[in-house]
């Protein structure tokens, strides 16, 4: 529910199979993502967005009692914008609360507002070689940044405004 998907249903199906590299049960997931809709293979039926958040919940679920893990994340809100975004950012957040350390790499500005720290990576390509930069971002650099992924290239004061309303 906390990630916008409550009425989807979501089973896990294991049956013997012939031992291999990769054991010796077949297992498969199965959804259900709206009511009345026919149930299927979670690869088949489940939109980009879909997929990215059952994966979030099955992290969630693998890790309720582990504390003191690090968890990364690469744009695990991919597909998702809007209402969604912000309940993805907010249950990353929650795990982060619970005592876990998550990186999150992002497009989202919804998801970007809700962390503690923010970093800007930017690639550039000097002399045919691809370096990536790592910048940790203040109060207002955040801002801007936040901005920019509003609004694109150009930041507007509406942008910055928004960018201000997203950090709360």
């Amino acid at each position: 529910a906390p990630l916008k998907m409550e009425r989807a249903v979501f089973t896990t199906g294991i049956e013997a199979a012939d031992p291999g590299p990769e054991g010796h049960d077949a297992v498969t997931f199965t959804v259900a993502t709206n009511p009345g809709a026919p149930a299927g293979p979670l690869n088949k039926i489940a939109s980009g967005g879909e997929l990215s958040r059952f994966l979030l919940a099955l992290k969630v679920c693998l890790t309720k009692d582990a504390r003191g893990l690090t968890m990364i994340f690469d744009e695990i809100d991919r597909g998702v914008g809007g209402a969604t975004a912000d309940a993805v950012g907010r249950r990353l957040k929650r795990l982060a609360d619970e005592g876990g350390q998550v990186l999150v790499v992002t497009h989202s500005p919804q998801v970007a507002a809700l962390g503690t720290h923010h970093w800007r990576v930017a690639k550039a390509v000097e002399d045919d070689v691809t370096l990536s930069r790592v910048t940790s971002l203040d109060d207002e650099d955040r801002i801007d940044e936040i901005a920019r992924m509003i609004s694109g290239d150009v930041i507007t004061q509406e942008a910055r405004a928004a960018a201000r309303s997203l950090l709360g």
